[in-house]
């Protein structure tokens, strides 16, 4: 029976985008902002969500960057080589790794993204949590590449959530979505406990996402 689980990863890598793509198709989306809209410069962003909110995080970053380069911070894990299957066939370039493993590959990649003018994507509680909080390392690059941080806080009127350390929701086809673009430009700061306190403060305001 070893051969049945290569069929169903492959099933799964075939039918996942397709799935993905149609239930998006019918969710009512709405987006708003708090505070300034998107950058219209050419500079790269990184746009990010809860790794509970992936389900549209992604696909709302190819709708809200249709002309750029989107790159998607995919783990090394099993579950995370299903996903970055299902993302390649959707279009996106993928970097492989995690702030746990392949920290270097992942810091490149993202800063070669940024550098080009492109999008990273990036679940910055992801992928094993603490729960909706940002990785200093997220932040860090964001300031290295003065380059913004565009946060959606998304929900959904009617999904499904499981139980697990993310709290991963599936919206249900027809769901209104409510998207909330918050654009954090990150300071420079004098020490690493001042950058570490607006971190943790930044992740308590969008705790509730």
């Amino acid at each position: 029976m070893a051969f049945v689980k290569p069929i169903l990863l492959k099933s799964a890598t075939c039918l996942l985008p397709r799935v993905l793509k149609l239930l998006f198709a019918t969710l009512k989306i709405n987006v708003g902002y708090a505070g300034e809209k998107l950058p219209d410069d050419q500079r790269g962003v990184m746009f990010a969500f809860w790794h509970g909110k992936m389900i549209a995080g992604w696909l709302l970053a190819r709708r809200l960057y249709p002309k750029r380069e989107i790159s998607a911070v995919v783990s090394l894990s099993g579950d995370g080589q299903i996903l970055s299957d299902t993302l390649d066939r959707l279009g996106f370039h993928l970097i492989r790794g995690s702030s746990s493993r392949g920290k270097e590959v992942v810091r490149r990649g993202i800063g070669v993204a940024l550098s080009n003018g492109g999008v990273a994507a990036v679940t910055p509680d992801g992928p094993r949590g603490p729960h909706h909080r940002f990785k200093y390392g997220t932040l860090r690059l964001a300031a290295q590449h003065r380059t913004p941080v565009v946060f959606a806080e998304i929900s959904y009127d009617n999904a499904r959530r499981l139980k697990s350390w993310d709290r991963f929701e599936i919206p249900l086809p027809f769901s209104r979505v409510r998207v909330t673009l918050h654009v954090v430009q990150v300071p420079e700061f004098p020490t690493e406990e001042a950058f570490r306190a607006w971190a943790d403060e930044l992740s308590t305001g969008f705790d509730d996402a």
